[in-house]
């Protein structure tokens, strides 16, 4: 069971899940926002020809939306201080993009909570991205 917010991260506690429908759009608009021009994420044609079945998701992409995933659990006073992540299976227009997480650690450095946070990022194809993050948010009293 999750605690309340207020109560401070717990051990175990669970993120919530973080849902993601990825279409050659948003790939292809995510590696144009991060200035990632390689054409296996915007060409079908290419990536075909470099032996993948359609455009996939750029690393800068991921690091993204492993942040997004991790702040919208932690709120706007959250700092990300260190963010892990291992790629595995791609990810293609037309999957389903399922971010999971858990608390791993909590601590308390003077006025603010420091808490380890241990995720993945899976399609029916399997891990996408697995990872590790430490976040500090404001100390709950």
């Amino acid at each position: 069971m999750t605690r309340p917010r207020s109560a401070g991260p717990a051990v175990g506690d669970p993120l919530p899940t973080l849902t993601i429908p990825v279409t050659a759009t948003l790939i292809a608009a995510g590696a144009i926002a991060t200035r990632d021009f390689m054409p296996v994420h915007h060409d079908r044609d290419y990536a075909a020809e470099q032996g993948a079945p359609d455009i996939f998701m750029n690393i800068l992409s991921d690091t993204g939306y492993c942040s997004r995933f991790l702040t919208d659990w932690a709120g706007p006073d959250a700092m990300v201080t260190r963010l892990a992540i291992r790629l595995g299976v791609p990810v293609f227009p037309g999957h389903t993009l399922v971010y999971t997480g858990e608390v791993a650690g909590c601590s308390v450095q003077g006025d603010e909570d420091v808490v380890e946070v241990a995720f993945r990022a899976a399609t029916d194809l399997g891990d996408h991205v697995t990872g590790t993050a430490t976040l500090t948010l404001p100390h709950h009293r």
